[in-house]
């Protein structure tokens, strides 16, 4: 008996050091390495970003909405070439994820956070099942922050405004969206993904691609 409690304690112990230490993600894509680390305060998004990166689901799609000083998208398995969709944006698994909103997490300068539908189609504001983006954004001084809380519904911390100020971000997406991480390094590939020229539907003329993701331990 006692063999088997150790044994059951052994394998929950590396159980929880696995979801540990797969809380960083390799994004490989064509102009260079994203590193991001996925909170465990979301653990929907958290569970589901590692479960489509394990699949190689976003492995070749593209970072196919840019907008420069806002945001880079991706993760619609429509932008693949095998795909050949012209109108990229409204592709996914077939399934979305309950929102997962903490007023803890905000849009700074490389939050990693789930695309989705907008309030009038989705007033439960689902996330998309596998789109995601990555925050660009510009900094905002704290006297300007007033409206953006009164918007997500809750004061910002000191440490939030100095963020903004500092760091930059899109304040008004705050409370809006989930934010289910950040990135590590890499914010030199979005700045450079940011400012790439665009046409339609903010696609960059360049195709940028995921190459691969990978989970680091």
């Amino acid at each position: 008996m006692k063999k088997l409690v150790f044994i059951l304690a052994a394998f929950f112990a590396l159980f929880s050091y696995e979801l540990h230490a797969q809380q960083k993600v390799l994004i490989q894509t064509s102009v260079g390495d994203i590193v991001v680390l996925l909170y465990d305060e979301t653990p929907e998004h958290k569970a589901n970003f590692i479960k489509l990166a394990k699949e190689g689901f976003y492995d070749s799609t593209l970072f196919h909405r840019v907008i420069k000083d806002f945001m880079i998208q991706g993760g619609d398995p429509l932008s693949k070439p095998s795909k050949n969709s012209s109108v990229l944006g409204n592709g996914g698994p077939g399934y979305t994820l309950p929102a997962e909103i903490d007023n803890q997490f905000i849009h700074k300068k490389g939050a990693l956070a789930a695309a989705r539908q907008g309030d009038q189609m989705n007033p439960d504001r689902r996330s998309s099942g596998s789109q995601f983006y990555i925050v660009e954004g510009r900094k905002y001084p704290s006297q300007y922050m007033d409206r953006f809380a009164e918007t997500r519904g809750a004061p910002y911390t000191e440490e939030q405004l100095k963020t903004y100020e500092t760091l930059g971000g899109t304040p008004h997406l705050d409370g809006q969206y989930t934010v289910f991480g950040e990135v590590l390094s890499g914010l030199n590939v979005i700045d450079n993904i940011s400012v790439m020229e665009t046409g339609s539907n903010d696609r960059p003329k360049e195709d940028v691609y995921i190459i691969k993701m990978k989970l680091l331990n």
